[in-house]
């Protein structure tokens, strides 16, 4: 048990949370130590904090079979989030444990001599990966007894805490920009909860939810995305520990990642480096790819300049859901391609609608924009010789194509005939 002083309650009081193996809050740049609790700013720094564990006393093997024999859900890694040990019995959205599927037709048109897999998130409660980072955050939320689950959002988390938010009995309200794509905004409201348009794109959002955090009108909320933050990131590494269980306990040799605020990115290297330490699967080389949309592509182009500092950009771009024009992980990102010999690559909206078609064409799997920039870049590294077609890859398919139905508009009937075969016949079918 750990102790922490959360928000919703007075400076004075204490309160015991249970939060598994999590120890500590540690800043990601100084290092420094903090109690857990509802922070995401180092106080001597003003670095990100993160999830420090405490791991000790695991026995690989013991370990291996105890997540083997756990829930098809997320929840099988409890032993490495932070959440409670009884996590699984708790009412939430039981998120996770989705398709890795061998993308055998879709290789063999980009030119694939090694096996590349499509990690297909989109079956997740609400349909995009979303759902595992707020099944963390809510598990703090939880612990630091919060009332209302709140966040800012490029839609699909708006839709995830929403959701998980009426499982779990709290009240909810969600702020997204005002402009979002329709599919979206109406998963997003179903749920019951307060869903505020913002004038203004996400990076507005967020720094009114920024600003609402510490005003007396957010008192008792927690904001997966900001003030609980480092709980709500460990969700990401549930992709990493999945894939590698799918492909029989070992690390990819190459994965293309699409990058919002660059969190995802950042905790499956986070991941893929825990299963690593705690001798889960064998050490061996890696490469991090990141995807951008040309209309939103600040890391892209900073690792195309050289340069360590990313240069906000305002959005212009279908791929709404990546639509962060000053992310918060984009340097660690940068570090992370860099360390392991990867890239940031980024594709123009034309590219991402065609590559949506590509891959349901080939693998029957409808990507929202977000896998369309994800596979478009997947091509743009093969035909440039960044990435490397003989190694086997994984590339991750976040969300589900019914939420961004206008990328595809145009797409419709073959033909429109009469009930007969001679109309058949002559609009050239069959």
């Amino acid at each position: 048990m750990a102790t922490a002083t959360p928000a919703a309650a007075s400076s004075n009081d204490t309160v015991s949370v249970d939060l598994g193996p999590a120890a500590a809050l540690s800043c990601r740049e100084c290092g420094t130590r903090f109690p857990l609790g509802p922070s995401f700013a180092c106080l001597e720094c003003f670095g990100p904090l993160e999830i420090a564990y405490d791991y000790s006393g695991y026995d690989a093997a013991e370990l291996r079979k105890r997540i083997e024999a756990g829930p098809a859900s997320i929840w099988r890694y409890a032993p490495l989030l932070p959440v409670p040990a009884d996590v699984a019995g708790k009412p939430n959205l039981n998120p996770g444990w989705t398709p890795l599927i061998k993308a055998d037709r879709l290789g063999a048109e980009l030119g694939f001599t090694g096996q590349l897999h499509i990690k297909d998130d989109s079956g997740n409660p609400t349909h995009s990966f979303k759902d595992r980072v707020v099944a963390c955050a809510i598990e703090a939320a939880r612990a630091f007894e919060f009332t209302t689950l709140s966040c800012s959002s490029t839609g699909n988390l708006a839709g995830a805490v929403g959701a998980a938010a009426a499982r779990a009995g709290f009240k909810s309200c969600v702020f997204i920009p005002h402009d979002l794509e329709q599919p979206k905004i109406v998963m997003a409201g179903v749920y019951g909860g307060d869903l505020v348009g913002i004038e203004g794109n996400y990076d507005d959002v967020n720094r009114f939810c920024s600003e609402l955090i510490g005003d007396p009108a957010g008192e008792g909320w927690g904001f997966v995305n900001v003030n609980l933050r480092p709980y709500y990131g460990e969700g990401s590494k549930t992709l990493a520990f999945e894939i590698c269980e799918q492909l029989g306990w070992r690390l990819p040799e190459q994965i293309v990642i699409p990058i919002a605020s660059g969190s995802q990115l950042t905790k499956i290297d986070k991941g893929l480096q825990e299963l690593i330490k705690l001798g889960l699967v064998e050490d061996r080389p890696y490469k991090v790819f990141g995807a951008q949309a040309t209309g939103c592509s600040p890391v892209a182009t900073a690792f195309k300049d050289g340069r360590d500092v990313i240069r906000p950009v305002k959005p212009d771009t279908i791929a709404k859901s990546l639509a962060i024009g000053n992310p918060a992980d984009g340097p660690y990102v940068l570090d992370i391609a860099r360390r392991t010999g990867g890239a940031v690559e980024d594709v123009t909206d034309a590219e991402v609608v065609e590559a949506i078609k590509l891959l349901a064409r080939t693998e029957g799997v409808f990507a929202e924009t977000a896998g369309g920039v994800t596979i478009g870049v997947l091509r743009k590294l093969v035909e440039s010789g960044q990435l490397d077609p003989s190694k086997e890859t994984v590339a991750i398919n976040t969300g589900d194509g019914l939420k961004t139905l206008d990328a595809v508009a145009g797409t419709g009937l073959t033909a429109t005939i009469r009930p007969t075969l001679d109309s058949f016949r002559a609009a050239g079918l069959g």
